[in-house]
């Protein structure tokens, strides 16, 4: 949960040059190749194979045995559990996976291009991207509208948003950071300005005293002065740049505590390891300016989601369960982090209350500390806000909204929604889906990411998968 996290799908290869394969390739086969991909795979890996949270699959590069088709039916069977890729033999019978094969060899290019939608009718319908049509399938409470705000913003991950509306996003994917731009204050982004581009997955964007910062897998930047400067492709200052490079659980969600200091997590480079003695599986915060290095919070898989209480100023955080337990195990978790030095349990204990079967032996979950709320399993529960606003009814005032980007490697998809879950105290009364509707017979629309508000009390979701960034309003 990521991201990526445990949705991370790394099918472990990307494509050979066509003459590296054998003779006897098979072509593609036709549409229910394509749908199987579709149903199964491109959520990671893309639609037209160009990647996503997974690794492109039609580039010449191959990371994992020979180009054949007999390597991958076994890695798609199997998968690579050490890259994060598990085996799909339990949810596809062979049939299906040899289909799958058939269809991913890079002698079958042309034929895969032709299933396409836009190669006529007999092309198998990819899922809709969304936009004005599917969003009439979107179901929220009564009163509420939802629209694009913002389109075209490739891969949008996290949101930040200056007190005059200006809006920040960073990307995975794509290596910039936009700013989303309303100049006539009428509830849509006319414009799309790409700030920096070049970067290091940089997911996480956050502000402070007028500057943008960022955060890149092994670096920390900063833009000062941003909201003059953004449009011009400003310079940035490095204030952190020995973050570990890894790539699993690498992309940093990045924020402004109250106490001023920029939190920043590193995430578990693995879907389970023991990592207490390095830097990984933890909260860390450091001054603005690079200073004062130190743990907030270990025992975290991986958080791409934390905020903090408008009222108690106490951090809540979103983290990913670990993968390969099964559909329905373990749970994603909701924590609370009231003060430094507080323990969550992983790899040891997983949603408070169930052992890790290699790393749990001799330990016992009342040992950590107890998600405040299960999410449930393999949602992938990412970022979270308080919502502050007063445009909403009174009762959504200070309750909490979670965007689930969506599950990738279970039976029968779930997630894909925007959480509100209402809060008593710092207990959690009630969970109702907010947003729903990006998943509907197994087909994804959208896998919402972050959620911010904004000065008007209007909220906006950003969505990696359609590339877009939503504003949900309330009108009686």
């Amino acid at each position: 949960m990521i991201k990526t996290p445990s949705q991370l799908l790394i099918l472990a290869l990307a494509l050979a040059p066509a003459a590296l394969l054998p003779a006897q390739a098979a072509p593609a086969s036709a549409s229910p190749a394509h749908q199987l991909y579709l149903a199964n795979c491109a959520q990671c890996h893309g639609q037209a194979l160009e990647g996503a949270a997974g690794p492109n699959l039609a580039d010449a590069t191959w990371l994992h045995g020979q180009p054949t088709k007999a390597n991958l039916v076994r890695l798609i069977a199997k998968g690579v559990p050490d890259k994060g890729m598990p085996g799909w033999d339990k949810q596809l019978n062979a049939s299906q996976i040899s289909q799958l094969a058939d269809y991913l060899l890079p002698a079958n290019a042309a034929a895969r291009k032709a299933l396409r939608p836009a190669a006529g009718a007999n092309a198998a319908p990819a899922p809709a991207t969304p936009g004005a049509a599917s969003l009439a399938g979107l179901k929220l409470p009564q009163g509420f509208q939802i629209a694009v705000y913002a389109d075209k913003v490739e891969s949008a991950r996290e949101l930040a948003v200056t007190d005059s509306g200006l809006v920040f996003v960073g990307s995975r994917k794509a290596g910039k950071v936009y700013a989303l731009v309303d100049a006539d204050k009428d509830g849509v982004a006319e414009h799309v300005v790409t700030v920096a581009e070049g970067l290091n997955r940089p997911n996480g964007v956050a502000l402070l005293n007028g500057a943008l910062y960022v955060g890149e897998i092994s670096r920390i930047l900063r833009f000062d002065n941003i909201e003059k400067t953004y449009a011009s492709k400003p310079s940035y200052k490095v204030v952190k740049d020995d973050l570990p490079a890894d790539t699993w659980h690498g992309e940093k969600y990045i924020k402004i505590g109250p106490d001023g200091k920029l939190y920043i997590p590193i995430g578990a480079p693995c879907n389970v390891c023991d990592k207490e003695d390095d830097s990984y599986a933890k909260i860390w915060r450091m001054n603005p300016d690079g200073s004062n290095w130190e743990l907030f919070a270990r025992g975290v898989r991986n958080t791409v989601g934390f905020t903090w209480h408008p009222v108690t100023k106490e951090m809540w955080f979103t983290d990913n369960g670990r993968d390969e337990m099964g559909d329905n195990l373990p749970s994603d978790e909701l924590n609370i982090a009231p003060r430094a030095g507080m323990h969550f349990g992983f790899p040891y204990c997983h949603a408070g209350v169930l052992l890790d079967p290699q790393f749990g032996k001799g330990k016992s979950c009342e040992a950590y500390t107890a998600p405040v709320a299960a999410l449930g399993p393999h949602v992938a529960s990412l970022g979270l806000a308080f919502y502050t606003g007063t445009q909403f009814p009174e009762q959504y005032r200070n309750q909490l909204l979670i965007a689930e980007h969506g599950s990738w490697n279970r039976a029968n998809k779930i997630g894909y929604q925007v959480r509100l879950l209402t809060l008593h105290g710092n207990k959690v009364v009630s969970d109702t889906a907010f947003i729903d509707g990006f998943l509907q017979n197994e087909q994804v629309s959208g896998r919402p990411v972050d959620v911010a508000v904004m000065p008007d009390g209007s909220i906006l979701v950003s969505d990696d998968h359609g590339h877009k960034v939503y504003r949900v309003t309330y009108r009686p």
